[in-house]
């Protein structure tokens, strides 16, 4: 079976392991950011919404400057708040296409307590850089008009800020590994955090044995069933 997941893992499952980018560490480099301008803003929101939502690194911004398509990427109209029979508030991002779901999905976060917080950090970037309905949705103020974020300038501006920040050896596929740990340290069912990542098939099983060393001494703040869940997913015992 693991066999298998391996061929159908994505490359950058594949990838060198990368330490994680916790909560703590988006709180402290919020920190280093200037409130007031506008790259800082997008930077942020864009960052918020990519943990919270545990999408890959490349989710929700371009790779260049010209390649906006609104049948790949999304556009602030395919923004909507969304409340359920419970009564819990979330914020709704209707993606066109994504990696694991090339004919579009729904993807949501909830808000947070904390200077993370991705409805704050987002409601402010839509507000101060008074975005375009058709245009990409993580885009700043520029002149007389917009540029898209694209994904060099995400990770340049996550390194650069994480680095003043005293944080050390920060890469891109960390902001994924640490919405992850979050997740299970909440206590989000395995299966639910599966489906939460947009993880296909068995591919989070075998993400979760390549990365136990990094995630495993976090375990004792996990929830009890939790712990013993990525005991015997992420750690199975050696024959």
């Amino acid at each position: 079976m693991l066999k298998g997941a391996a061929k159908l893992a994505p490359w950058s499952a594949k990838q060198d392991l990368r330490e994680p980018i916790t909560r703590e560490m988006i709180e402290v480099i919020g920190t280093q950011l200037q409130r007031e301008d506008p790259l800082d803003i997008t930077f942020f929101a864009c960052l918020t919404t990519k943990f919270y939502l545990a999408a890959h690194v490349g989710e929700f911004t371009l790779k260049k400057l010209d390649t906006f398509n609104p049948q790949l990427h999304i556009t602030a109209v395919q923004v909507h708040d969304d409340t359920d029979c419970n009564r819990y508030h979330t914020k709704v991002f209707v993606c066109p296409s994504t990696k694991a779901s090339p004919k579009g999905e729904e993807v949501n976060w909830a808000k947070k307590n904390g200077p993370s917080d991705p409805s704050e950090a987002f409601r402010w970037h839509v507000q101060m850089n008074n975005l375009p309905t058709t245009g990409p949705l993580f885009a700043y103020k520029h002149r007389l008009a917009h540029c898209p974020l694209t994904w060099q300038v995400i990770i340049s501006k996550l390194k650069k800020v994480a680095k003043a920040a005293s944080f050390q050896s920060v890469h891109g596929h960390g902001i994924r590994i640490g919405a992850t740990l979050e997740y299970l340290l909440w206590g989000v069912p395995f299966e639910v955090m599966k489906v939460k990542g947009w993880w296909a098939s068995d591919t989070f099983q075998l993400y979760l044995q390549q990365h136990n060393q990094i995630l495993a001494p976090y375990i004792q703040a996990m929830p009890p069933e939790t712990a013993l869940d990525f005991t015997r997913i992420a750690m199975p015992p050696v024959p």
